[in-house]
């Protein structure tokens, strides 16, 4: 086998009290209410769910809670009558030792079922189906029988997915040229985003990571299943099993809803970006047909009007009926807590007018708070990143940036590069992060994109 490496101010307050959960990582010494099962959940108010931060299971993106995971056990908590709460754990088997604890009621993660933990647990809930699954860019020379990965290579993390090519290589006869890729700053989305843009060929992975990652890549093709079954769903102890039968009661009775499916199609299936193409050009002199307003609130923010534009444009394309796939809304894609927050009436999200004016309003905000970058350049980089990913991500990244003696107060090459690394589980489980795991590419590229099309704009557009 072939082994190689690849080369808090105001807002912040607002936003944390409109916020109906408690986000608690790993905090063994906290004294837990331990509920036996349904009867004591309901009677007390309250479902203490236990999950894991990951893209499909619960993750902060701009200040508001989100995941697959989350908005089911927010739906079940509903159905119940109680207000939910959710404890982050860093592993499986954390999450059942914290459950066995009594440190929470119910373990809202696809948790791998085994006759092992089916002597401490009942599972419950849907029972997820999950498999691992080649990655490649579609076409018509895309594989698609395992016996054609004969000759080919494939680069693969240590771990399952390295083992399980492995075994598929030796069931073949052997040829597969298999890469182990052991380079510390990359990850297992890492090489997903390597083979959508042509640096690799093939990578292995789960359905469902491969299926999150298709929506941020559609020439990806994760057709090719390359493993056995793996089944995967809800726990609770064995204590409860009222509980369990309520959540078997939620799911069978939601499983085919607007809601479940509105739910799956925003992670699994939609497209994450926002689909960008010039609205005039350039060479009449207009940028937009919202210049006029860019140009009467940018002064409040002490910005070039242009770089206003720019900002709005990566957002919405100058679309002011643009909604994300998280629900943000508008011109300035303002998610609905920060529309309420900075005065953007309900209803009226896609009036450019008002959704420029809360934009704005919220940008002075982040300038209030990165005030301690000095360099005004750098300080648009902080407000930038912070807008497209949430203040909290850029404080656990200017975290990690001093702990290992960068500047915190420099974006590129400082900062930047631990936005990047936030997906990786040694920087995002790092107690010096307090937000979790973090797809930082999005942000890294929205900084670097609004900033060049700023210059585009400048250099060819009068002030």
């Amino acid at each position: 086998m072939k082994k190689r490496k690849l080369l808090i101010p105001s807002i912040i307050v607002l936003i944390v009290a409109l916020i109906t959960i408690t986000f608690v990582i790993n905090k063994e010494h906290e004294v837990e209410i331990i509920h036996d099962d349904l009867e004591q959940v309901v009677e007390d108010g309250e479902l203490i769910v236990l999950t894991i931060n990951s893209y499909a299971s619960y993750f902060n993106y701009r200040e508001v809670p989100m995941g697959f995971q989350y908005e089911l056990a927010q739906g079940f908590a509903k159905s119940l009558g109680v207000e939910l709460k959710v404890k982050v754990l860093n592993s499986e088997v954390e999450l059942v030792d914290a459950l066995l604890r009594g440190k929470g009621d119910l373990i809202a993660y696809n948790l791998a079922i085994t006759n092992e933990r089916k002597k401490e647990l009942i599972y419950c809930g849907k029972e997820n189906i999950s498999h691992q699954v080649l990655v490649q860019r579609s076409g018509n020379d895309a594989l698609d029988d395992v016996t054609q990965l004969v000759g080919k290579e494939v680069y693969v993390m240590p771990g399952k997915y390295e083992e399980r090519l492995e075994n598929l290589n030796h069931e073949l006869g052997g040829g597969i040229s298999i890469h182990e890729v052991t380079e510390d700053s990359i990850t297992n989305e890492d090489l997903i985003e390597m083979v959508a843009k042509g640096k690799i060929d093939y990578t292995v992975t789960n359905n469902e990571l491969a299926k999150i990652n298709k929506t941020y890549n559609p020439n990806l093709d994760i057709s090719m299943e390359i493993s056995f079954d793996q089944r995967s769903a809800w726990a609770v102890r064995k204590t409860s099993p009222k509980l369990a039968e309520a959540a078997d009661k939620w799911h069978r009775e939601n499983i085919n809803s607007a809601e479940f499916e509105a739910s799956a199609r925003r992670y699994f299936e939609l497209n994450k970006h926002t689909p960008q193409g010039s609205i005039l050009s350039l060479k009449d002199g207009r940028i937009s047909y919202y210049d006029d307003l860019f140009r009467k609130y940018a002064p409040q923010i002490n910005w070039d009007w242009r770089l206003l534009a720019a900002l709005v444009y990566t957002e919405s394309n100058f679309n002011p009926s643009a909604v994300s796939w998280a629900g943000a809304k508008g011109l300035m894609q303002l998610m609905p807590v920060t529309s309420r927050a900075y005065g953007v009436p309900v209803g009226m999200e896609s009036d450019p007018e008002q959704s420029i004016k809360g934009g704005v309003k919220y940008i002075s905000e982040l300038q209030k708070i990165f005030s301690k970058v000095k360099d005004d350049r750098e300080r648009v980089m902080f407000v930038l990143a912070s807008y497209n990913s949430g203040i909290g991500h850029v404080f656990d990244a200017m975290a990690l940036a001093e702990k290992y003696g960068k500047d915190k107060y420099v974006w590129d090459g400082n900062v930047a590069v631990y936005m990047l690394l936030k997906n990786k589980e040694e920087y995002y489980k790092d107690p010096v992060c307090k937000n979790g795991y973090f797809r930082g590419t999005e942000t890294y590229n929205f900084v670097r994109d609004v900033l060049t099309r700023a210059d585009v704009y400048i250099k060819n557009i009068k002030e």
